[in-house]
């Protein structure tokens, strides 16, 4: 068989078998997404937004932009991520920027991107502004306070 007929083997079994790949791929990235939410909740990180991204953009599934209160916060928010998704979702983060500055951490899990930002910058670039036309993934909170509730 050519490598030609090969590879095109391989990509209509992939396709044959997309929907379902993407359909559990979308529920994982759901997940996650709130998983992160939680997290951020736990470390009193204000006004969680998830934004899912994938009809409006390639770059992700979803986006989380969460707000922390100083430095330290911002940080300790990062931390606290990265730490539930190792554990609850054995995943390891891919890339990570601005930690050492504390005062916006991107962090890159592939099919969601984790913004942590202080509210100066969070107010400067006004990410949910520029991504409006994603949809806003609700969460149910208890008392308003951010945290979700199952």
């Amino acid at each position: 068989m050519s490598e030609y007929t090969q590879a095109n083997s391989i990509s209509q079994s992939a396709f044959l078998n997309s929907s379902k790949v993407s359909a559990t791929h979308a529920d994982e990235s759901r997940g996650l997404a709130l998983a992160i939410a939680e997290a951020a909740a736990d470390r009193k990180a204000g006004d969680i937004v998830l934004l899912h991204v994938a009809d409006v953009s390639y770059l992700a599934d979803y986006f989380a932009i969460v707000t922390g209160y100083s430095r330290v916060q911002v940080r300790a928010i990062a931390d606290a991520i990265e730490d539930k998704v190792v554990k609850e979702w054995h995943r390891k983060l891919l890339r990570t920027e601005g930690k050492n500055e504390g005062t916006w951490v991107l962090q890159d899990y592939g099919d969601v991107l984790v913004h942590i930002m202080m509210p100066s910058e969070r107010e400067f670039y006004n990410l949910e502004a520029f991504w409006g036309h994603a949809e806003r993934i609700d969460f149910p909170t208890a008392s308003g306070d951010g945290r979700i509730t199952k």
